[in-house]
């Protein structure tokens, strides 16, 4: 049993320094999000003025903003803003991107070439300039973000599932299964579809604080979340409007992203090393 388990992609992946760090990370994203409203030691909306801009203490652990809101308490909920956002729009945007990359790798040259031109078109409109566009005809809020993040992002997906799928099209086993009268359902999901699991979930774990970067940016330039949101991106801002005064708030508004994104590119790097066959023979 424990042999089976060291040789388990969970085991190869604990017994990973990197890995290891990563998943601390992660899990402590996590258990900060299911857990914001009991270790939140106030109320993230309560405003107390003669608070204002407290610095750090045992009262207010990462001080106060400029209307008396705990640091510490808006940053735990807006953990939940960033995982929810991140969750949703890699699941949304991978699936579509599977979907359309399998598609335009197996089926004929025409519908590859049209899918590929729709890839390259979407990641060549920049990412801000479709999020202020759909800003002022959309209502502010998270599903504006989650929009602007699937549709800037599928294509990239789709872009990796699709070079996958025409490198296995070819491949032996798959000309046998041909052979011998398998349909193509069967050859995609049975076949191609297992195989190019392992880049795709290497790219999803890369992309997910990507995607947390994009909401507090959007929130940030003050079009994603509604203002009083306790997103990261609203406190960066707070702290960026009065850094003179409480330099403390855009640091610890800063410090969860950069954590975060440590995490998840870790993680990628170590799925990487372990879901890669080239990689893994030559450790």
């Amino acid at each position: 049993m424990m042999r089976q388990f060291r040789h388990s992609l969970l085991g190869r992946l604990l017994a990973d320094p990197m890995a290891v760090f990563a998943l601390t990370i992660i899990i402590g994203l996590v258990v900060v999000a299911i857990f914001a409203d009991a270790i939140s030691p106030h109320d993230h909306t309560l405003m107390n003025l003669a608070d204002r801009f407290a610095p750090p203490s045992t009262t207010y652990w990462l001080g106060t903003d400029n209307l008396g809101r705990d640091t510490f308490s808006r940053l735990a909920q807006g953990s939940r803003i960033a995982l929810y956002v991140a969750l949703v729009a890699v699941s949304i945007s991978g699936m579509i991107g599977l979907i359309l990359g399998m598609i335009a790798g197996f089926g004929p040259r025409w519908l590859d070439n049209l899918l590929l031109f729709i890839f390259d078109t979407l990641r060549a409109y920049p990412t801000i300039i479709l999020a202020l566009a759909l800003a002022a005809l959309l209502p502010r809020g998270l599903s504006t973000v989650i929009i602007v993040v699937v549709i800037t992002s599928f294509s990239e997906y789709g872009r990796v599932v699709r070079t996958q799928t025409l490198s296995l099209k070819n491949a032996e086993f798959i000309l046998a299964e041909r052979a011998m009268g398998a349909s193509p359902a069967r050859m995609v999901f049975h076949h191609i579809l297992p195989n190019v699991l392992g880049p795709f979930f290497i790219l999803a774990a890369m992309n997910l604080p990507v995607v947390i970067t994009i909401e507090a940016g959007m929130s940030f330039l003050g079009i994603g979340v509604p203002p009083g949101t306790p997103s990261w991106g609203a406190t960066l801002k707070d702290g960026f409007d009065y850094i003179r005064n409480t330099p403390w708030i855009i640091i610890a508004g800063g410090l969860p992203l950069i954590l975060v994104t440590l995490g998840f590119t870790f993680l990628g790097e170590a799925l990487r090393d372990q879901l890669d066959p080239k990689l893994r023979k030559s450790r």
